[in-house]
């Protein structure tokens, strides 16, 4: 029997057959099941699941539940035809042993390090995510985190509010038009990120060993090879690469030290790329003038210490929230957890199912 028996086993012969019965009523074992995990500690939906159930229809029941890890995934989610995971609730290979009957794990969002891809392929299930929504909130945030920090925003209006007026930061305050800009990852949000940076009059170099030759000529910015080459010309570090094997702490004391002391660093990507306590000790130095973190190692911030590192601005993994931007998100996971139910091809799968 096929694994996808709920939407797999009714040919269209059978389907036409029942439309003979008026009084026929569908079980709900006939009926596809797509589950929304969002995380308990702070849901980021709604707990009608209106979008996904507009865009689904009468394809599929849609339940939510609410988790803070796949131990709490009971039968009812193990046995869903589809599942759509909100960040921060992790499927780890156990969880995802659990399921029964699932074609495809959606992610909502641009990254699934969250869900263990690698154990869901083992087992046929297709992993999906959301990657073109929210570009423009995460570039617009990056640069907005870049310009408050060479502006020095925060201080200034700490030290207005203290009724001050001597402008006490006035050797962080940075020219845009004479600074810097490095990026790391021309992808979506990269190019993006690069062409506001460019319209501002930051000088905007990249390092990306993945793209083909020709891309910097097409968006008018400089190419450099190597990392290394990168961080030592850098005014403002700006992250926007995936967090896989290769970028866990990309970013460490090694590479932090080869910045220009008073250099900034903005990171809107993945927390991990960058090591906590290696930033968090640069700041506290001072060899950084400032960080910019949206996301960050084993977020969110732990501790009092923590929090009380100067020069550092955090925003709550907020980079692409917009009302629109969810919007976009929600509409695109629905739109791929109908396509795995009722066996249509599937969008923006990672892990190589097909």
């Amino acid at each position: 029997m096929s694994k996808y028996w709920r939407f797999d086993a009714c040919p269209i012969r059978f389907l036409a057959a029942e439309s003979q019965f008026t009084n026929f009523v569908p079980t709900s074992a006939m009926t596809p099941h797509v589950a929304i995990i969002d995380w308990r500690t702070a849901p980021q939906g709604d707990a009608d699941s209106a979008i996904e159930k507009r865009i689904i229809g009468p394809a599929a029941n849609v339940t939510r539940h609410l988790c803070d890890t796949d131990s709490d995934l009971d039968d009812e989610i193990t046995s869903a035809n589809a599942i759509i995971v909100w960040h921060n609730m992790p499927l780890t290979a156990h969880g995802i042993a659990k399921l029964t009957n699932c074609r495809a794990i959606i992610r909502n969002g641009v990254g699934f390090d969250s869900v263990d891809a690698a154990a869901a392929r083992e087992l046929g299930i297709a992993v999906c995510n959301v990657p073109d929504y929210g570009t423009e909130e995460v570039a617009d945030h990056a640069i907005a985190l870049a310009m408050a920090l060479c502006r020095q925003l925060f201080p200034l209006d700490a030290e207005a509010k203290a009724l001050g007026w001597n402008i006490k930061v006035a050797d962080k305050l940075r020219r845009i038009r004479q600074q810097t800009f490095g990026i790391v990852g021309l992808g979506r949000i990269g190019t993006a990120t690069a062409l506001r940076a460019k319209a501002l009059g930051f000088n905007v170099i990249f390092h990306d060993p993945y793209l083909p030759n020709g891309v910097d000529k097409a968006l008018g910015v400089s190419r450099v090879r190597t990392l290394d080459d990168l961080l030592v010309q850098a005014d403002v570090l700006s992250l926007h690469c995936p967090l896989i094997d290769e970028t866990r702490h990309l970013i460490s004391e090694r590479e932090l030290a080869l910045l220009r002391p008073g250099s900034f660093v903005v990171n809107t990507a993945r927390g991990a790329i960058i090591k906590k306590s290696a930033i968090l000790s640069s700041l506290r130095t001072g060899h950084l003038a400032g960080a910019g973190l949206d996301v960050i190692e084993d977020e969110p911030l732990r501790t009092s210490h923590e929090a009380a590192t100067p020069n550092l601005i955090a925003t709550c993994h907020a980079a692409f929230c917009s009302v629109q931007s969810k919007i976009e998100m929600r509409t695109t996971s629905a739109r791929i957890a109908l396509a795995a139910v009722t066996g249509a091809k599937l969008e923006n799968v990672v892990n190589g199912v097909a």
